[in-house]
């Protein structure tokens, strides 16, 4: 038996979110019937990070084993045939069999799009969260800074709990104004926040942590914009953490903007 490991992008605006579920179209049921009509198997697809209804991934991971013969490059290929234009297949990896998609991961990397203007473009509606009152990125950044390290981050989740434990660590929170975001990659080439002018409408927002929580990058963006536009200050943001509680934090951000752009795993 092989076990298989995919790397995916994909356009969230029309499914329900990955996982299969009975209310509208999943990424992970397309992903399983691709394979099925592939291979002549049906093979559970398991995922690094089930992303919610409407967010999208660049490098979302996913893993499954099967009998077939037909050599990675192939699978790539052929998988493609059978997926919709909105899930691209980046990669398909022969690799040993106690990999797990969601277990072996050790961090990853979300990035969220603000696109920071009063005009609002309708090609990008799909594609980042509009914002159009001007925003400090400069204190959103370091705003974000009090949100490293390991916490109880359960004033950030939505529903809690909905984990055994809501601890995690945040290795990084970078906010960075931009006047494209890069989309593969991180961002070297960004310029720093403290350069805005008006052609530089764009605010990326990048977490990287071992874990997350339900809606947990959406509930930190929603806090950071709250201390964008002046109504929080730095102590705000220590007394949302150190409060836990999910009703004193700031609203959940639109799922457009946010996008899985990485999962890593031990060499």
């Amino acid at each position: 038996m092989r076990n298989i490991k995919l790397t995916l992008a994909y356009d969230g605006s029309d499914y329900a979110g990955w996982q299969v579920q009975p209310n509208g179209p999943s990424v992970q049921a397309c992903v399983q019937k691709a394979i099925e009509q592939l291979t002549q198997q049906c093979s559970p697809v398991l995922v690094a990070g089930r992303t919610d209804a409407g967010v999208h991934a660049l490098g979302q991971v996913a893993s499954f084993q099967t009998d077939s013969k037909i050599p990675c490059k192939n699978l790539q290929t052929g998988l493609q045939r059978f997926l919709p234009d909105s899930i691209c297949v980046r990669e398909a990896r022969e690799v040993s069999a106690d990999f797990h998609a969601t277990y072996s991961a050790i961090q990853k990397r979300y990035r969220y799009v603000i696109h920071n203007s009063a005009v609002s473009y309708p090609f990008l509606k799909k594609y980042v969260s509009e914002f159009g009152r001007p925003l400090d990125s400069d204190r959103m950044h370091v705003a974000g800074q009090e949100l490293l390290g390991k916490h109880d981050f359960r004033c950030f989740e939505s529903h809690f709990p909905n984990k055994a434990t809501s601890i995690r660590t945040i290795k990084e929170l970078t906010v960075q104004r931009t006047g494209v975001w890069p989309i593969w990659g991180a961002l070297e080439q960004s310029a720093p926040a403290s350069e805005s002018s008006t052609s530089m409408d764009f605010i990326t927002v990048d977490i990287v942590a071992d874990g997350f929580l339900y809606n947990m990058v959406r509930a930190i963006v929603g806090t950071l914009l709250e201390v964008g536009v002046g109504r929080w200050t730095l102590s705000d943001v220590q007394k949302v953490l150190a409060g836990m509680d999910r009703s004193q934090a700031g609203p959940t951000a639109p799922a457009c903007g946010l996008y899985l752009v990485q999962v890593d795993y031990p060499e």
